[in-house]
């Protein structure tokens, strides 16, 4: 059998390729690497503007999609024109619907300072309108001849009355005419009762005629009262009209292109001459207790100030927002309250921009597994993309035991490129439960793990080392340090023609190297300080094996390195711990009788046993009934089992040691326990490449170093797998110097001639094995299991016919009956 010498285990990177001393002589490195499917996907995603184009980028963590996604986009970005400003202003016909307006860039802050200095300009000039010796002229005409009207009247029925011998006096209840005599006293009511009945009567009537008149008189009187009023309100406009009326003439001037903002500044106009009071200076009011202080209430103009949503002024290109913590009101924006007097309050001035507001126009980057997490976040950024509009809404609204009043300010036009970063686990899961998700991100954006280990991208590695150390001021590498760089990017992916794309990581090994280096003093990195940052991170992680590994050698955990042993061959899996990996040797063993059980897999009926490795011991009973039950059925009873096994057992790369372990039960040839079994098999006997072979191989290897290498241990692999050898330099040592082997098979029965000694054995023209195989002593065995399997059931046969034929004399003795006893019990028949 071939065995594979050290050249196949390990790819080297040839430093000749490396055209530099050290990285500091590198360029900075240019776009991402490896990743061409991925850029060209984001660059189409980012080109079109049709509906539901959005990007979703998916891949592991560690590949650079974030770090990606952000070079691209802040290039992109500039690319485009900047985007809007936008306000919200009080909307004076319905006060709970904030009006939004959009501005060109920078003019929103403008806008609003406009309005703040035309505030506070007129709180000191309509107060000094009013406190102007014209206004005070004017105002005092218009009292004075409405006064001199009032007089004018009165004093005219004054004079009438009096000379009909009555008097105005006023009462409680208003003024009233009253006879009087002669002297100018009221005639009381005794007098006028003693008085003959013409006279009274005569004095009635013109006490009503006069009274008629006087409620005429009071009645032009109150009308011409609202009309002082209406002429002193009409001078009050007139005048503060001239201080408030050019100073909104240069705002609308100003901002004349815009037609809200016209119609809002109308309305500003009209709500101020209504409110001139606001303006006007306050009298203090006394306090009605001396002791008490009342508290001064100043009046409001939140309502003509601008509240400023969105600014971008100095802004260059579209923006580009990555929301880290994308919770509803983070992206959607909010309404906020203050308390006054124990009640929250708020207005227009207090609604905040949320992420979409202020990625509005240009790019929104968010994590997938963030906004899943965040209740009501997702749902409502569908809809908005949907809708193409962003409503700032009190989402606990609907969840309240009691309804409140709050704002609904306008919803404001969205134009923005949604793009996710999540898991290939999360996209999947989107793209099968949520229809609606599949018409809003239609670009996949997949990158990959890992990529092909060429000249060129071998190249990029080092420029990448060489940014990592440019950035994060970390010693320089020499080639030999750059070529393990490499090499380790070969280990990740376990493949000898890939490397790794898993970028962090690597990263995470440039800075532990340069470490390690500066601790040895060095001031160059080079490859033994790349090796010790391997092992050391290695020694952080690998208690857990370590401990095993010591059990293994205490006998605790059986598992024999030397021998032979029928039914029993060495078998390897890998346990992933999450952050580390390792290679734990396990013994499988078989057992066989008589019987037709079959093959009974032992983890499946204690239910340890997953879905895959029940398939593979399928596959396996039938590859045994296609090699052996040729011309005639093969009856057997087996059981196969992961001995010391405490856990779940899944996958098929034990596939290939089961079927040894089975056939040595069955042929009783021993297999050697110096060798260790990793491969999957199909049912034509094909051996199948699996996962994790440098870990098996290491973690064998480990245990045999452990009790001693002595040049007969190895391992038997998968030839497909050996292109995915990047083992550790000791074990490649090892191979070279003879003292360990790794022999790597396509069929089933090459790892069976290794591990027995025997030839397998190739099926004749008469349908038989030759004789001094292995598989002929299997068919040899599975006959005689056969012939007593048949010879058992024909003693059962012939035991079950005695028991169901009575012997002869009992066959030939009848009961007699008579003719009457015949018809007595046909009779009670009927």
């Amino acid at each position: 059998m071939k065995r594979l010498n050290r050249d196949d285990l390990y790819r080297c990177c040839d430093e000749a390729v490396l055209q530099f001393e050290t990285t500091e002589e590198l360029p900075q490195l240019e776009g991402t690497i490896g990743q061409a499917r991925a850029l060209d996907a984001i660059t189409f995603g980012l080109s079109l503007d049709s509906s539901g184009f959005n990007i979703f980028v998916l891949g592991e963590n560690g590949t650079g999609k974030m770090s990606t996604i952000k070079e691209i986009l802040r290039k992109e970005s500039l690319l485009r024109s900047v985007p809007l400003d936008w306000c919200y202003v009080y909307n004076f016909r319905d006060p709970d619907e904030p009006t939004a307006i959009s501005l060109e860039p920078g003019r929103a802050v403008g806008f609003q300072k406009d309005m703040e200095e035309l505030v506070k300009t007129l709180r000191v000039e309509i107060p000094k309108v009013f406190e102007s010796k014209e206004y005070e002229k004017q105002k005092s005409k218009i009292v004075e001849e409405f006064q001199k009207r009032q007089r004018d009247m009165f004093s005219g029925l004054e004079n009438e009355a009096q000379a009909k011998g009555f008097s105005i006096r006023k009462t409680v209840t208003g003024l009233m005419i009253v006879p009087v005599k002669k002297n100018g006293e009221p005639l009381t009511e005794e007098e006028f009762e003693g008085l003959d009945v013409d006279t009274k009567k005569k004095i009635e009537e013109i006490g009503k005629s006069l009274q008629e008149k006087l409620d005429d008189v009071v009645r032009t009187v109150r009308d011409g009262e609202k009309v002082l009023k209406e002429q002193l309100l009409k001078l009050e406009r007139e005048a503060a009209l001239g201080a408030v009326g050019h100073l909104i003439e240069d705002i609308r001037k100003k901002h004349g292109e815009y037609e809200k903002i016209i119609g809002y500044l109308e309305n500003v106009q009209e709500d101020m001459l209504e409110h001139l009071d606001d303006f006007k200076q306050a009298e203090e009011q006394a306090p009605p207790l001396p002791f008490m202080k009342m508290q001064k209430t100043e009046p409001t103009f939140t309502r003509y100030m601008v509240n400023v949503l969105v600014n971008n002024k100095g802004q260059t290109g579209a923006p580009c927002v990555f929301e880290r913590n994308p919770t509803y009101y983070n992206l959607f924006g909010r309404i906020e309250h203050k308390f006054q007097y124990g009640v929250a309050v708020t207005d227009f001035s207090m609604i905040k921009a949320g992420s979409l507001h202020r990625a509005n126009g240009g790019y929104l980057v968010i994590d997938a597994l963030d906004l899943l997490r965040n209740l009501f976040a997702y749902d409502a950024l569908k809809r908005a993309i949907r809708n193409k509009e962003i409503r700032i809404e009190d989402v606990w609204e609907q969840y309240r035991l009691v309804s409140t009043t709050s704002l609904k300010p306008d919803g404001i036009p969205l134009d923005v490129k949604v793009v996710l970063v999540g898991s290939p686990y999360l996209y999947y899961l989107l793209y099968g439960l949520d229809e609606e998700y599949r018409e809003l991100f239609k670009v996949k954006a997949d990158f990959d793990s890992w990529m092909d280990r060429t000249e060129a991208n071998i190249q990029k590695y080092a420029l990448f080392v060489a940014d990592v150390c440019r950035v994060e001021k970390l010693l320089p590498f020499d080639r030999s340090g750059v070529a393990k760089i490499v090499e380790y990017g070969s280990r990740l992916t376990a493949h000898q023609e890939k490397l790794s794309s898993k970028f962090s990581e690597i990263a995470n090994l440039v800075r532990e190297a340069a470490y390690w280096a500066k601790a040895a003093g060095s001031g160059i990195v080079k490859s033994e300080h790349i090796e010790t940052a391997i092992d050391k991170k290695i020694y952080r992680s690998n208690r857990i094996e370590e401990r095993l590994r010591e059990m293994m050698r205490e006998g605790t955990l059986i598992v024999d390195t030397s021998g032979e042993k029928v039914g029993q061959v060495n078998g390897l899996a890998v346990l992933d711990l999450g952050d580390y990996g390792f290679g734990k040797p396990s013994r499988i063993t078989a057992s066989t009788h008589t019987g037709k059980a079959g093959v009974v897999n032992i983890e499946r009926e204690t239910k340890m046993s997953g879905k895959i490795h029940e398939k593979a011991i399928l596959i396996l009973t039938n590859y045994l009934g296609s090699k052996y039950a040729i011309k005639k059925p093969i009856s057997l009873s087996a059981s196969i089992t992961f001995e010391q096994l405490y856990d779940m057992v899944e996958g098929d790369s034990a596939t290939c040691a089961e079927y040894y372990a089975l056939t040595s039960s069955i042929s009783g040839v021993p297999l050697k326990q110096n060798f260790a079994v990793t491969g999957s098999m199909d049912q034509t006997g094909a051996v199948q490449p699996i996962g994790g072979v440098n870990e098996k191989v290491e973690g064998f290897f480990e245990l045999c170093k452990l009790r001693g290498l002595d040049g007969t241990h190895g391992v038997i692999i998968p030839a497909k797998n050996v292109k995915n050898l990047m083992l550790k330099r000791e074990v490649v040592d090892a191979v070279g110097e003879g003292k360990f082997s790794i022999y790597p098979i396509d069929t089933v029965e090459e790892g069976l001639e290794i591990l027995t000694g025997m030839p397998a054995g190739a099926l004749g023209k008469d349908e038989t094995y030759p004789e001094g195989s292995v598989h002929y002593l299997v068919m040899k065995r599975l006959t005689e299991i056969s012939d007593a399997m048949k010879e058992k059931k024909e003693e059962k046969d012939e035991a079950r016919k005695k028991e169901e034929d009575p012997p002869e004399k009992m066959k030939t003795q009848k009961p007699k009956r008579s003719r009457k006893s015949l018809r007595g019990a046909h009779h009670e028949t009927q």
